[in-house]
């Protein structure tokens, strides 16, 4: 049973839906915005919200992110990625149901406060999934139990945009959606702290078989990780963990250009309206979390096939994940306007080919050390979220002028495609795909599971390890 359905995949379930609702929290402002700022907007105050007063709303979440990775990633080491993960999504759920008292009293600048606030609440996030993914997936399931996990955030894109033009268009107009996306963030905090849990060894539901078929193929020490000192200086030395951190980077200023300014760039230079805006905002990522749910098994199987290496498979989906909305980008800065038709393609291509990233660069700290993963987690995703900081900011200074103009939005676009291409390129050369020496426990833990377990999965422990090793 261990092989197929388990209590793994359970808490992976958990997990999904914690990133998906989590990014409700996230991505409301950037549905919301547009109905909030429009000159007929039951606030007179939201018309004179220029630009650039968008901009800086929209990139303050990011501030506040950033400030929370390296810091969250230690408290998840400490205290579990349960408690941390649970606790802050709740936190950040009720501060989200505060946001239009907070427009209608304080203006953009009390916005752009709690929007750094729930930043910091949801900077927990990535660094406590890849906390409890390294100690839940097993090597040979990583490619897609990770992508499930993680193509939750699209799943909640998608699902929240959806929603927003019906929200919009009701009685609790723009509100209701900070209120309705707190509201079920804060449900599943609750459900998550009572039946999630940190690792196989501290379930109360999972079988022995299946916790040491776990506990065989992760290569995390769950006894001993909370005791590890970080290698700090071997982490900062390691050429490929900057390639990782390249990559890490390109996809962020890519995806997060995208995700705050597709909207605007749909009503403003389509001239879709905000029923029509959500619907097709919402449709690259629909494509993006399907495309995760079917790339992430064939990378599987390539790797457990032994028909590409770790590295090569990571190599490969990641430059799909990455080259081809840079080629689409470059595509959408050239093309007629009016070409409604062709610009939602290649906006929904260049959004949903994303999804490959998750089988490349994103399960690239497990692979490089299964006992830090989310401490590498935490360093990549606020280095690279610091440029989610800029990314809204050098849009908004771009098209501050006018925001119809095709020619200001195809330097945006021409921007984004450079940092995909380049951040790309330095992965593609310097990346690897293997177990680090500075992962100092996982020789003392594969030798001390492999011998403890059953002979059928014992020899897939030795054979996983062997070809981690090795490749």
């Amino acid at each position: 049973m261990a092989n197929y359905f388990g209590v793994r995949h359970i808490q992976a379930s958990f997990l999904f839906f914690g990133i998906c609702f989590g990014y409700f929290l996230r991505v409301n402002i950037s549905a919301a915005i547009v109905p909030m700022t429009q000159p007929n907007s039951e606030y007179i105050s939201y018309e004179y919200w220029d630009s650039r007063t968008k901009s800086l709303i929209l990139s303050s979440f990011f501030w506040g992110y950033v400030l929370a990775q390296v810091p969250a990633s230690i408290l998840a080491r400490r205290f579990g990625g349960k408690v941390v993960l649970g606790g802050a999504t709740a936190a950040g759920a009720l501060i989200t149901t505060f946001h239009p008292v907070a427009v209608v009293k304080g203006d953009w600048k009390l916005l752009c406060f709690l929007r750094v606030l729930v930043g910091l609440t949801q900077g927990v996030v990535y660094p406590c999934l890849h906390t409890l993914l390294a100690k839940w997936v097993p090597h040979t399931e990583r490619g897609f139990l990770s992508a499930f996990v993680y193509s939750g955030a699209q799943f909640g894109t998608a699902i929240l945009l959806v929603i927003s033009g019906s929200i919009f268009n009701s009685n609790m107009r723009w509100p209701g959606i900070f209120y309705i996306s707190g509201g079920i963030a804060l449900l599943w905090s609750i459900i998550f702290l009572i039946f999630g849990s940190d690792s196989p060894r501290n379930s109360n539901n999972i079988s022995k078989h299946e916790r040491n078929y776990i506990e065989a193929l992760t290569g995390a020490d769950d006894q001993q990780s909370q005791d590890m000192v970080v290698p700090w200086k071997s982490i900062f030395t390691s050429i490929p963990f900057f390639a990782l951190i390249a990559a890490h980077c390109g996809f962020t200023w890519g995806f997060y250009t995208l995700l705050t300014e597709v909207p605007t760039y749909l009503s403003s230079v389509l001239n879709l309206d905000i029923k029509s805006n959500a619907l097709l905002s919402a449709l690259p990522y629909f494509v993006m979390w399907i495309l995760c749910l079917t790339l992430s098994p064939i990378a599987d199987l390539l790797i457990n096939h032994r028909i590409i290496s770790v590295t090569v498979s990571r190599k490969l989906f990641n430059s799909i994940g990455q080259w081809t909305p840079m080629a689409c980008l470059i595509a959408l800065g050239y093309i007629n306007q009016n070409a409604i038709t062709l610009s939602i393609v290649l906006l929904t291509i260049g959004i949903g080919f994303n999804a490959a990233s998750f089988c490349g660069y994103l399960v690239n700290h497990m692979d490089l050390s299964p006992n830090f993963a989310g401490t590498l987690m935490g360093v990549t995703n606020g280095i690279s979220n610091l440029l989610s900081i800029f990314a809204p900011l050098v849009a908004g200074s771009i098209i501050q002028n006018n925001e119809e103009d095709p020619e200001e939005w195809r330097k945006v676009f021409l921007i984004t495609a450079t940092f995909y291409f380049l951040c790309n390129l330095i992965f593609v050369v310097f990346g690897k795909a293997t177990v680090q020496p500075w992962d100092t426990k996982l020789t003392c833990v594969t030798s001390v599971s492999t011998n403890s377990m059953p002979t059928s999965i014992s020899a897939i422990a030795s054979e996983n390890s062997l070809t981690t090793l090795t490749d």
